[in-house]
């Protein structure tokens, strides 16, 4: 497991340059970001330069030093404004543990100082959500370089990022399941097709890419061949679902407190009273909140789990983004259905958060996948069965 403890930069300094951040760049651009279907590069760029995209790195090569806890913190106030914006961070985070374990010192120093922007490169058409049994090859060539064939069906950042954590079949067939790559994205034969003109997080940049004679050096490998599955399961997975349930929190969170605000401020003309004072309202708003507040507490004992070696650790990992995905899904239709037609027009922002939210289920590992592991954990099975290792 990865660490989850906090240090270095004080959690109250990075709250309040986030916090800048969003006042001055992320919530303005929210909109037109999912309007436009556009990646939102100036959110990116002022994260960046304020030092949030290097808070997960080492301060050894000058980042941050912050654990799962406060990267989940900012993922959770950057959803709760600009969905989109927040999926291309958690992808961020979640490719830099990767590179932080096994990548190159000179990657991890851009990444610590905000001039590296990263992602994974799992999903592909012949295995699609199942990221575990990839289908690309990677092979070795006469000059000893190593030749990457692929076609990725999804990517977040697709031609926006540095570089691309990238999954392949290893180079031996013995080896093991899977063998991953760092790839620069100026790559010779790396290409981005397509736009994304999806139902949420317009702007994340989630495209097609295909390697066609890629050539990467075999320094390019990170961690041994074949060993790509198991520090897919042991460093990305953590990173990825634990924020991904943070990702949901902020969006539910942030649903109920629209709604809050929304049932406050409106009245019926005809008998002075506010949306507010029906009891029934008040109760699916109460039940919208401690919805909520439930994931809150799990996920906190997801990151304690973590961050204390407990033995449930893995189990609660598995379990939170199940969670998360259900609830950011039920709050934000529930949130929706209590602000009425109010809900369907975008100023009150509802409609964006719930169709953001529909994403969580589908991502991979999915939910329904997440059931399975968590099943399996439950009655004493490995997490895959040997043939999909």
């Amino acid at each position: 497991m990865t660490s989850t403890v906090d240090s270095a930069r004080s959690t109250s300094d990075v709250a309040d340059t986030l916090g800048a951040v969003i006042d001055e760049v992320i919530r303005p651009q929210a909109p037109s970001v999912d309007r436009e279907g556009v990646f939102p590069r100036s959110g990116v760029d002022a994260l960046a330069a304020a030092g949030l995209l290097g808070l997960a790195s080492s301060t050894e090569v000058g980042g941050g030093g912050h654990g799962m806890r406060t990267v989940a913190e900012v993922v959770e106030r950057l959803a709760a404004e600009c969905g989109s914006t927040a999926m291309v961070v958690l992808m961020h985070y979640a490719a830099t543990a990767v590179i932080e374990a096994h990548g190159p010192r000179e990657v991890r120093a851009a990444i610590a100082t905000g001039g590296h922007l990263t992602t994974l490169a799992f999903s592909e058409y012949g295995s699609r959500s199942h990221f575990w049994s990839p289908t690309g090859t990677a092979t070795v060539t006469d000059d000893g370089s190593v030749r990457l064939d692929a076609r990725k069906s999804w990517v977040t950042s697709a031609g926006e990022a540095t570089s691309y954590v990238w999954s392949s079949l290893p180079l031996s067939g013995d080896a093991g399941p899977m063998t991953l790559w760092l790839v620069p994205a100026d790559s010779a034969g790396l290409t981005v097709s397509g736009s994304f003109d999806g139902l949420g997080l317009r702007g994340n940049g989630s495209r097609p890419m295909t390697a066609d004679g890629l050539r990467v050096p075999p320094t390019a490998m990170m961690a041994a061949d074949g060993a790509g599955l198991d520090t897919a399961l042991g460093t990305v997975l953590p990173w990825f679902l634990v924020l991904n349930a943070a990702f949901c929190l902020g969006l539910a969170d942030s649903a109920v407190a629209e709604a809050g605000r929304h049932l406050t401020a409106t009245t019926l003309t005809h008998t002075g009273a506010a949306l507010r004072d029906a009891p029934v309202t008040r109760r699916d708003l109460a039940r919208l909140m401690i919805r909520t507040d439930a994931l809150r507490a799990f996920l906190g004992d997801t990151l304690t789990a973590l961050e204390t070696g407990r033995a449930d650790a893995m189990l609660r990992v598995l379990q939170v983004k199940a969670l998360a995905g259900e609830t950011v899904a039920e709050v934000t239709d529930g949130a929706m259905q209590l602000c009425g037609g109010s809900a369907f027009r975008k100023e009150l922002g509802l409609e964006r958060r719930f169709r953001d939210s529909r994403a969580a289920r589908v991502m991979a590992p999915t939910s329904d996948a997440l059931y399975d592991f968590v099943g399996r954990v439950a009655t004493g099975l490995p997490l895959l069965d040997e043939a999909n290792r």
